[in-house]
């Protein structure tokens, strides 16, 4: 085998403790290269993205109270575009799920599932905002055979209402859940990043509700987006990201026990 100096050296300085790291691994340590590798595939046209931030919501309801008045959706009605999941997990290591009403309403009560659980049988809770996740690959726009489901040119994915036929097929085949019925015009029905208002540079509905700063929108190649600047900072993570969806929801401090 003939090893050049330089390659002795490479090989060196890529062992640690005797375990061999592939050269690219080290590079996720710089913003600089993660930065770029996200954006990439987007460098050369607009891509909407969306941050939610699990360490700060609170479980009020207001964002999604505020999405069902913005975007037409009965108040009283049982689905909404987007919604809060209360995650609790016991001593027991039983992990408890609920949404109770979407958490329009907020959360009132300390029952998870509908137990009645004291702070000491508790280990941890905590709330997650959920929406559709606008992916790059969506399969909602892979099965809809009329092409009413689509995705814009800056990556949000839309239901054209006169096109859709209420097959149900883009309902079914989403994997987070985030498509219902229209129960007013029977069509499908989904969050849109409240594109009729980013697209007059004004901000999603349930962002300019948030008190909390939960939820930002933002390009995800623009350097000076906010959301640009947390995903190239900090530690992100999406939802199943093994369905090979690339969802755009991205989310700060998400437990191992969210579904």
């Amino acid at each position: 085998m003939d090893l050049t100096r330089r390659k002795l050296l490479k090989m060196g300085m890529l062992s640690v403790c005797g375990t061999m790291i592939p050269l690219g691994a080290l590079e996720i340590f710089k913003p600089e290269a993660l930065a770029s590798s996200l954006v990439h595939p987007y460098s050369q046209k607009k891509r909407w993205a969306f941050v939610v931030d699990t360490t700060k919501c609170v479980g009020c309801g207001m964002c999604v109270k505020t999405c069902k008045l913005e975007n037409e959706i009965p108040f009283d009605a049982e689905v909404q575009r987007t919604w809060i999941e209360r995650y609790v997990l016991t001593k027991k290591g039983d992990v408890l799920i609920d949404s109770p009403h979407g958490d329009r309403y907020g959360f009132t009560k300390n029952d998870p599932e509908g137990h009645d659980l004291k702070d000491e049988d508790t280990l941890k809770g905590f709330f997650v905002p959920k929406l559709c996740n606008h992916c790059e690959k969506p399969s909602c726009v892979q099965v809809c055979p009329v092409g009413a489901t689509y995705k814009t040119d800056d990556g949000v994915v839309l239901v054209d209402r006169k096109w859709c036929i209420g097959c149900g097929y883009c309902i079914t085949n989403c994997p987070y859940f985030a498509r219902f019925f229209h129960p007013v015009f029977n069509t499908a029905e989904k969050c849109t990043f409240c594109y009729h208002r980013i697209s007059k540079g004004l901000k999603s509905a349930c962002v300019d509700a948030c008190a909390f700063g939960v939820r930002k929108i933002g390009m995800l190649n623009d350097p000076d987006s906010e959301v640009f600047k947390i995903i190239t900072t900090q530690r992100t993570a999406v939802l199943k990201p093994e369905f090979g969806n690339e969802p755009h929801v991205f989310y700060l401090g998400l437990d191992h026990i969210v579904r």
